[in-house]
């Protein structure tokens, strides 16, 4: 845990000061030179850190970095306005809830109301969710116009499960069918074991404004409860959307 602690100290302080050089930072932190440049190249690795243009001596945070802070910004709003009615989901299921905005072509997790049973689905906040796999991506896939669902399709779509739909046609089915019931399913197309029911929220101006799932263990959501958990998050769905601007 306190190589951990450190590694994020190290990014908070290359945030701060950036660009910053190793001397800079042992000094800054109080912790070793060795420490750090361990940490910087764990940051580096993970794509969080770069070194600077035109000092290759210095490091910035990168693209990864300023793109999920814009997302998690991005879903404050959105997150105050839906906690309400999804903590009342997440009571009425059981199950656990997820809140995920877009970003680029990808959602990202900004909130989870946790399921108190010990087996449950997971996923950590700041999870980037791929369109094709996750339930919430199915529901925002289909919220988009034909020409960008195509753009998408377009794309060699990689399975994340041995059970993730990639086939173009077969997500053609996919998104039509939920933009006629109203809510996407999928089962262990993202996680092995775990199925999700998930709806999109919209704006007054129409626009997307996020995405919705209850997701819970195969085993204990089952297709029997599809129907009924997609309608109450569509319920959930039309109380927030009153709120939003």
């Amino acid at each position: 845990m306190n190589s951990v602690l450190t590694a994020l100290r190290v990014f908070e302080e290359v945030a701060a000061a950036q660009p910053v050089g190793l001397s800079e930072l042992s000094k800054r932190l109080d912790v070793p030179k060795s420490t750090v440049q361990r940490c910087l190249k764990t940051l580096a690795d993970a794509g969080w850190l770069r070194p600077a243009t035109n000092d290759a001596g210095r490091w910035v945070i990168t693209g990864k970095a300023f793109s999920l802070g814009s997302a998690l910004s991005a879903g404050d709003d959105l997150r105050d306005v839906a906690l309400p009615e999804l903590s009342r989901l997440q009571v009425e299921t059981g199950e656990t809830v997820h809140l995920a905005v877009p970003d680029g072509d990808e959602l990202v997790l900004v909130e989870r109301l946790d399921s108190a049973h010990q087996l449950r689905a997971f996923l950590p906040l700041g999870t980037r969710l791929p369109l094709h796999a996750a339930s919430n991506g199915k529901a925002y896939l289909a919220s988009l116009p034909d020409a960008q669902v195509e753009q998408f399709l377009s794309a060699e779509l990689a399975p994340v499960t041995g059970r993730t739909v990639t086939d173009p046609e077969a997500l053609r089915s996919e998104i039509a069918e939920i933009r006629r019931r109203g809510y996407a399913v999928t089962d262990q197309g993202l996680h092995d074991g775990i199925a999700a029911v998930a709806v999109a929220l919209r704006g007054r101006g129409g626009a997307v404004r996020g995405c919705f799932s209850v997701s819970g263990p195969a085993s204990r959501l089952t297709p029997d409860l599809y129907q009924e958990y997609g309608e109450k998050a569509l319920a959930a769905r039309a109380a927030i959307e009153r709120f939003l601007s």
